[in-house]
């Protein structure tokens, strides 16, 4: 899959005021001072915080996100300045391993033979330690490193670069494998995004297997065209995060992995969980067929639904979403309904749908053959833009704001809609 098609970020070269007034001649000073990511610089180490927030590194700087400048390192993680006046770091990555809650998303940084360990930004205490003393085995003066969760790698495990060797930590083991690497380039830094892993060298950037190191694909490619947005280079969809109170989005959905779907116009969002963050896409790249948004979405047995207009498309969700041949079908084909869907929803270990359609809402049995209504109700609520089911009840979107309900029965059941509630940044990553 192609890396970054998501998001146009803007590209800002500002300096650093500190909230002070600041005459022209120092704000040149001040400008010139910071590392400018499209320059072309090579990076030191890239790694997401607990947060999901990409964090990166060059010599005492770092940028935190996908825009915005640069700013010194240590007004973040103090201590890498105050207790060593280390300036830069070698390598850097987050740890996943869910047995430890007390290691688990934790952010390590290593510098020569020294390392610190960092959670919300706070220095765990014990650290900085010696390398060995955490990972036994792993040599000093590190290029690069990154996490590499089970079932990507055979265990939970981190990658640790070092030239063209690529030494394998066993979280749970502590043992470690080197593998030597010849034909990847040396690491400078590494990351792992959305299942995918990105060696950086230089200003570039080439993907490779976690396992057997293999490169697939056109690379090395420009990390300028892809991590952020600099003059004369581009790639994306052109979006841009919307404030939360100017949100309005088509259709929601989470999948069996606990990933949300936010489809508003062209574009889809995916939200991770907070570790790895917000990402947007053209619909097109996933579902190709789909070619002017949705009205409706949702998961059933590892498939995802995508209604448009009287069109319902069927996708299973392996294998980079494979259309389900015979599909599109007719809402009444499909679903035993007819007219414009305005919301759907599937509730956790449940086989019904609830389609939504102005102030009424019917139900449809996924497991009939032919599948036909089950139940029709009127709502207290109309212009339903989005509907959502999960452990947290029942949320139907609306411009900006949600109403919440604890189960199909009781919006079934409701005669007035209740107080509608604004929405946040962690349900859609909208910007607050």
């Amino acid at each position: 899959m192609e890396l970054f098609t998501k998001t146009l970020f803007l590209c800002l070269a500002l300096a650093l005021t500190n909230g002070a007034p600041v005459q022209p001649q120092d704000a040149a000073v001040n400008a010139a001072a910071l590392p400018d990511r499209c320059a072309g610089i090579e990076f030191d180490a890239i790694t997401p915080d607990e947060k999901g927030n990409m964090l990166f590194f060059k010599g005492s700087h770092l940028w935190t996100g996908y825009r915005g400048p640069a700013q010194p390192s240590n007004e973040s993680f103090k201590e890498l300045d105050d207790l060593h006046n280390i300036g830069h770091v070698d390598a850097a990555f987050r740890m996943h391993n869910p047995e430890n809650p007390d290691d688990h998303d934790h952010i390590y940084f290593f510098q020569d033979d020294k390392m610190f360990s960092y959670y919300n930004h706070t220095l765990e205490d014990g650290y900085p330690k010696e390398i060995q003393e955490d990972f036994p085995g792993i040599p000093t003066h590190l290029d690069a490193a990154v996490e590499c969760p089970k079932g990507e790698c055979i265990a939970d495990s981190v990658l640790f670069f070092k030239g063209n060797d690529v030494h394998v930590y066993d979280v749970s083991t502590k043992t470690v494998k080197t593998k030597t690497w010849s034909h990847l380039p040396v690491c400078t830094s590494a990351t792992r995004w959305l299942e995918h892993y990105y060696c950086f060298h230089g200003h570039n950037f080439t993907r490779f297997h976690p396992v057997s190191g293999e490169v697939s694909g056109d690379y090395p490619k420009d990390a300028r065209r892809y991590f952020m947005t600099c003059p004369n280079f581009g790639h994306g969809g052109h979006y841009k995060v919307r404030k939360c109170s100017e949100a309005k989005i088509d259709a929601i959905a989470t999948d069996d992995a606990g990933k949300s779907y936010i489809f508003a116009g062209p574009i889809y969002m995916r939200l991770d969980t907070h570790r790895d963050g917000l990402h947007a896409f053209p619909i097109t790249k996933a579902w190709k067929e789909v070619t002017s948004g949705v009205d409706a979405v949702f998961f059933y047995t590892n498939k995802i639904y995508l209604i448009k207009g009287d069109q319902v498309y069927i996708y299973k969700t392996a294998a980079h979403y494979t259309l389900i041949e015979g599909y599109p079908k007719t809402l009444k084909e499909e679903l035993g309904i007819e007219g414009h869907v305005d919301a759907a929803f599937v509730c956790p270990n449940e086989h019904t749908v609830h389609v939504i359609q102005g102030q009424t809402m019917r139900a449809v049995d996924l497991t009939a053959t032919p599948r036909a209504e089950t139940q029709v109700v009127p709502m207290p609520l109309s212009d339903i833009d989005a509907a959502r089911c999960s452990a947290e009840g029942i949320h139907l979107f609306k411009g900006s704001q949600y109403y919440n309900y604890e189960s199909p029965m009781m919006l079934a059941l409701s005669k007035i809609a209740p107080v509608p509630q604004n929405i946040t940044k962690a349900m859609i990553g909208c910007e607050e």
